[in-house]
Parts: C-alpha cells; sequence; structure tokens
C-alpha cells in the first residue's frame, strides 16, 4: 500500500482522518518517520488506545510501557506541540494506567525533542538522552564535559528536578536498540551501515563513539585492553547513578553489529543473542556486569528514590570550571545502613594516571577496593572489598579509568 495506491483496510479504511493526522491536501504527516502519524489526541482515537492500554493491563497483566517515538503523541491534528495533550494527561490521571510503569521516549522523527520537558503530571519517566551523550563524551575523554556528567550522576536534577519528580523518572543509559552497542561504541568512529540498502546514508551520524585507536576488530592487545576498560567505565557509570538504570540485551558480554547503528532489518548474528560469546566472556565482561547490578542492588546509597544534598553527597573537586579537566571524584555518605559505609567513587578520563588524594576518615576505618576498572578479572571487582588501601590516603587511578571504594572497619 502506498499514498497513490492505498489499500482501505484497517483504521485506514473505517476513518482515515480522525485515526491519522492529515495536511490540508490530505496527505499524512509522518512524524513517526514510517509514512503517516496516528492522531492520537482525536477524542475517538484517545479512547481507543486508553482502552487498548487499560486492556493489556487488566487481561495480560502487563506492569508498563514504553512509548516510541513518545513526543508524536503530544502533538495535535495538525502537528503541533501541546503543553497539555489529552492522551498523556489522561493517562497519567487514569486510576488503572497511573498505576504502571510510564517511560517516553521523549522525541520524536521530525525534530521535537522534549527531553526534561516532556509532559508527565509527575508519573511518566523519560528516556534521558542527555545522560547517554553526557556519559559517552565525558568517558572518552571530552573537553568541558565535567558539570553535567556530575549533574548526570545524581540523577540529572537539571532536568527532573521540578514539582514532585524523582531521580527515577530519569531512565539512564548508554545505549539502547537503535545505535552502537556498548562494544561498538569503543571500536567504531563512524557508522557501518552498507548493508542496510540504503548507500550509508541511514542511522544517525552522532554517535559520540571512540575506537579506542582503530577503527573495528583489531588484533592489537593494547586498544583491546582499552576498549575492555573503557566497557567497564561505562558499566560503572550506569549503576552508580541515581535514576533508574537501562541495559542493552548484550553489552552485558559485549556484542557487536560490527559498526552497524541501524540493524532493525537483518535477522542475523547482529540482532541475534549470541550464547557463545556469552560463555566466551563469562567470567571477565560478563561477570563484572552482573556484579554491579549486585552491588547497586545491594547498596542502599545507590538507586535512591530522593534527591541527594550536599550531606549526602561530598565532591572532591575546586576544578569545576577548567574545560580540560577530566576527572572528579565524590563520596556518597552513608546515612543509611547504621554502619558508616560511605563509597568513594572517581572516573579518570586523562591520559595519564592521577594520584587521588582520599578523603580522611575517623579513626578504626580504611578505605577498600571494590573495583578498579584499570585491573583485569577477578580483580577488577571485589564484592567484599578485602584489598585494603594503605593509611597514606592515596589512591592511583590510572588514565580512561575509574573506582569505587567503600569505608569499612
Amino acid at each position: 500500500s502506498t499514498d497513490d495506491r492505498p489499500n482501505f483496510c484497517s483504521f485506514r479504511g473505517i476513518d482515515n482522518a480522525n485515526y491519522y493526522m492529515m495536511d490540508e491536501n490530505n496527505n499524512y504527516m509522518n512524524y513517526t518517520g514510517c509514512g503517516n502519524t496516528v492522531n492520537a489526541n482525536n477524542p475517538m482515537t484517545k479512547d481507543f488506545i486508553l482502552a487498548s492500554l487499560r486492556h493489556w493491563v487488566q487481561e495480560y497483566k502487563v506492569d508498563g510501557f514504553r512509548f516510541d517515538l513518545a513526543s508524536c503523541l503530544t502533538r495535535d491534528e495538525r502537528g503541533r506541540p501541546m503543553q497539555s495533550p489529552p492522551l498523556i494527561r489522561e493517562i497519567a490521571k487514569d486510576p488503572i494506567l497511573s498505576r504502571v510503569k510510564l517511560i517516553a521516549e521523549p522525541w520524536d522523527a521530525a525534530g521535537l525533542y522534549q527531553v526534561g520537558d516532556f509532559p508527565n503530571w509527575d508519573k511518566w519517566a523519560e528516556w534521558n538522552g542527555k545522560y547517554r551523550d553526557t556519559c559517552r563524551r565525558f568517558i572518552k575523554g571530552t573537553d568541558d564535559q565535567k558539570k553535567d556528567f556530575a549533574d548526570s550522576l545524581l540523577g540529572s536534577s537539571r532536568l527532573y528536578r521540578r514539582n514532585n519528580r524523582k531521580p527515577f523518572h530519569s531512565i539512564n543509559f548508554i545505549t539502547a536498540h537503535d545505535g552502537f552497542t556498548l562494544n561498538d561504541a569503543v571500536s567504531y568512529q563512524f557508522k557501518h551501515n552498507n548493508d542496510n540498502g540504503e548507500n550509508g546514508n541511514d542511522g544517525a551520524n552522532d554517535n559520540e563513539s571512540w575506537n579506542c585507536g582503530q577503527e573495528g576488530e583489531t588484533g592489537d592487545e593494547n586498544v583491546n585492553n582499552l576498549r575492555a576498560r573503557q566497557m567497564k567505565n561505562f558499566m560503572l557509570a550506569l549503576f552508580v547513578s541515581q535514576g533508574t538504570p537501562m541495559l542493552l540485551m548484550g553489552d552485558e558480554y559485549g556484542h557487536t553489529r560490527f559498526g552497524n547503528n541501524n540493524t532493525y532489518g537483518h535477522d542475523d548474528r547482529r540482532n541475534n543473542f549470541q550464547w557463545m560469546e556469552m560463555e566466551k566472556y563469562k567470567d571477565t565482561r560478563f561477570r563484572f556486569c552482573s556484579s554491579m547490578i549486585k552491588f547497586r542492588k545491594a547498596n542502599p546509597l545507590l538507586g535512591r528514590k530522593e534527591w541527594l544534598d550536599d550531606r549526602k553527597c561530598i565532591w572532591h573537586e575546586d576544578n569545576w570550571d577548567n574545560e580540560e579537566s577530566k576527572f572528579i571524584a565524590f563520596t556518597l555518605v552513608d546515612d543509611v545502613s547504621g554502619n558508616n559505609e560511605d563509597l568513594y567513587i572517581a572516573f579518570n578520563a586523562h591520559e595519564y594516571m592521577v594520584r587521588a588524594s582520599l578523603p580522611k576518615i575517623e579513626d578504626g576505618m580504611s578505605w577498600h577496593r571494590i573495583v578498579d576498572t584499570n585491573l583485569t578479572s577477578p580483580d577488577d571487582f571485589d564484592f567484599k572489598g578485602s584489598q585494603r588501601i594503605g593509611s597514606e590516603g592515596i589512591y592511583n587511578i590510572s588514565e580512561w579509568g575509574a573506582v569505587i571504594l567503600q569505608k569499612k572497619r
């Protein structure tokens, strides 16, 4: 079916002008990149969508929805963005739907970008695309990213600390189904999309990736070691950030799509889970990822429901305005467990090692290493923190490295 030779079936055949956005010439308005856009705020269409969502929750026990290109749903019948779109509001106010997870991808294919500004009524969470971009820039060593990275680590308060929104309304992610995988984000500087049949013109060009010195797969041990470290840095950032972490399937073992950042049309190993690769990296990449998840779930200082103030997060930083500074460190103060087990977390995106002075602590306590991404498995993650840091209060953080230390008796 095409616009000039249409099939009159489904919504198109029932009531084309009400179910779809049409321009003055009765052509479809395309905000999705797929040729048409549902007229979601038309009263009839809106009621149909609401009834469908309720049905899925009540009958199939679906516990939440993520709305693709959700900004399309904020447009009126002429495509104009609405401050209070009826569909989004009624979902947020609905006695059934307001109780499930509501996640918006807060942009569309026509340039409407609403990260931090998606109409929400304190119910809607958002895919935080700015978190993704900031983390990629800082960890690869881009200048002038420290302030934004610090805000991202604490739940993106500049975006979401409004009204009654909480850190968990920020859905934090480094990678998603669109774009590079985590492995490819540290292995490819450019997209490699020729197999998609569009002469390489499809897919995003602004990937904020860094190939660590060589493009694509390589046998260079130094490059591969740096890539492995960078993947661990991203994992560490994701799971220590306040907010809700989202992990792309396959990143736990380092899935590659060989530099293709738009693989939706391929039914092959680019999109299929690679169990042999999972087994190959079970004791290295997968171990680190699963350990970070377990550590986050076990530690009450991570994933907090409320915003942190200066008493709960202490920044060890007096160099905020230096655009070339790529080292950042902070302490999460343990005011929860009763054991006084603070966390010291630091990231070094410089090309050189940083000799970090650790915060002074009371007698009878010492810092213990949980994570050092520069070390190889199993030393890179020690859940028990068995390695005590010496009394001199100094820890050398490698170039492109990150650490978690925990205060213990």
